[in-house]
């Protein structure tokens, strides 16, 4: 049989393997609601955060009126260092490659002079890692704060702070508090329930891909922080125009477990109750065992694995953030994990994009390493003939000084051509910041947390879709330095 007949699904629609995954013996997922089964449209999202977060400082004093929102700001795997008020990137080490103090970029001398010494640790309370999309309006609203300090906007600006020095960390503490207020206020979401059309991004293929697993026998959960009565209008807006006559996206679902309080719901027993009036919310406690297609508040992962006779390895667990998500259910259960990430989507299509460009890059490049493993090698031979030790150079030390000068000058040539697409591969997806998962030419801070807690990953849950419930997920073979032949420097 031609194997073309069957093709793989283009790179935006594939599932990505860190750690080899044999979907048939999965018995159980589990999915999150927010950004993972139901994908919000960010900027309008965020705006309305930021919104209500500005409007929470302005009544508070401060002088927030004038601020406006860039969603372009900030992207998913940055860091906010809280002591120095600036926002950076990391590369999968910790060593910083880009930096902006409050809006403004730090120039790479004065980022080297700061970061050279101590990579990041995330271990440590002065850095915010931003992972998760939710952290895009708080982490541009506390750069510009950063920007008002700096310039002694905020002296007086909050009454509970005056006579005393209101520094980084502290005006994080105060735009966090604003932005976790917008959140659990219920205003936020009031909103999204009034016009979803203007806030969630439709997906046919996530209900086919579920009906999909289902059917192929897995217990398929909805596991969500939510409460009922948002994920109920969520789902019912978002699922049920796309399934099947007589059907709605309660039948996608043995279990469905809304406020799950994760990643407590992974650490501990928690109290579970059933939601015995859907229509109310009301609540009682269980007392007995799980039932299939209830919907329940609260309880824990321990109870789900009982429930449905399972072991950790037997259950993969779907969500977009990488610790209350994937980092500890993985840890906790050693469920296996699937991170949603959404904007790869963005950065295949812009190195899909730069394709033509990267082949000339790579051979200039590749140009560039041999040159200066020549130029290496002269200076090596004049230093010999310098000193009169080791094997002599057939050429004179003219022939050689000039043979030095004239391969300089056309590695600045060369270096001229680089520097251009070099520049412009540095900010493929978005200006500020460049490739989610790259810092530079190594992974990001990001991508190795990724490839440390995840799995699989994945652009969105529809590519379950074309991946089929019977796929055998493969990691690549390692890549090491080595493999890919010696390379030169200077």
């Amino acid at each position: 049989m031609n194997d073309s007949v069957f093709p793989l699904p283009p790179p935006k629609e594939r599932i990505y393997c860190n750690r080899t995954l044999n979907m048939r013996t999965i018995r159980a997922i589990g999915f999150d609601m927010d950004y993972t089964l139901i994908h919000y449209h960010p900027e309008p999202w965020e705006r309305r955060a930021y919104e209500h977060a500005k409007r929470r400082l302005a009544s508070a004093g401060w002088p927030v009126g004038h601020l406006e929102f860039d969603p372009e700001f900030a992207t998913l795997g940055l860091i906010m260092d809280l002591e120095l008020g600036n926002v950076v990137k990391a590369n999968r080490f910790g060593y910083v490659k880009r930096a902006y103090h409050g809006t403004q970029e730090v120039d790479f001398t004065e980022m080297r002079e700061i970061y050279a010494r101590e990579p990041i640790d995330l271990a440590d309370s002065r850095y915010r890692f931003m992972n998760t999309l939710f952290a895009l309006s708080e982490a541009h609203l506390y750069a510009q704060v950063v920007d008002m300090l700096d310039a002694g906007e905020l002296e007086k600006a909050n009454d509970e702070l005056r006579g005393q020095p209101l520094g980084y960390s502290e005006a994080y503490r105060l735009v966090r508090g604003a932005i976790d207020e917008a959140h659990m206020m219920g205003e936020l979401k009031a909103e999204i329930i009034a016009e979803p059309d203007q806030f969630v991004a439709l997906d046919p293929d996530i209900p086919l891909a579920l009906m999909d697993l289902k059917h192929a026998g897995k217990k398929v959960m909805l596991i969500t922080n939510s409460g009922w009565p948002y994920t109920r209008a969520m789902m019912e807006w978002s699922f049920d125009r796309f399934m099947p006559k007589s059907k709605g996206w309660r039948d996608l679902f043995d279990i469905v477990i809304v406020a799950a309080r994760k990643p407590a719901f992974f650490s501990g027993e928690n109290p579970v109750f059933d939601v015995v009036d859907e229509d109310r919310g009301l609540l009682q406690p269980v007392l007995g065992n799980l039932e299939d297609g209830r919907v329940y508040h609260g309880g824990s992962a321990a109870q789900v694995e009982r429930h449905l006779g399972v072991r950790g390895e037997d259950v993969l667990y779907v969500g977009d953030h990488i610790f209350s998500d994937v980092n500890v259910s993985k840890r906790m259960h050693r469920w296996r994990t699937a991170l949603v990430v959404r904007e790869l989507e963005q950065d295949l299509e812009a190195l899909e994009a730069f394709k033509p460009r990267q082949a000339e890059l790579t051979a200039m490049m590749d140009r560039k390493e041999r040159m200066e493993h020549r130029l290496s090698q002269m200076r090596l031979d004049l230093q010999r003939l310098e000193f009169g030790y080791g094997p002599q150079p057939e050429e004179r030390a003219e022939a050689l000084e000039r043979a030095a000068r004239d391969l300089r000058k056309d590695l600045r040539s060369l270096d001229a051509e680089i520097a251009p697409l070099a520049e412009e591969y540095s900010r493929l997806s978005n200006e500020r910041w460049g490739l989610l998962m790259r810092a530079g030419n190594d992974k990001s801070h990001l991508a190795r947390q990724i490839e440390k807690n995840a799995d699989i990953y994945m652009s969105r849950v529809g590519n379950f879709l074309g991946n089929t419930p019977f796929v055998y997920l493969r990691s690549p073979r390692g890549s090491l330095p080595h493999d890919h032949g010696p390379a030169g420097g200077s």
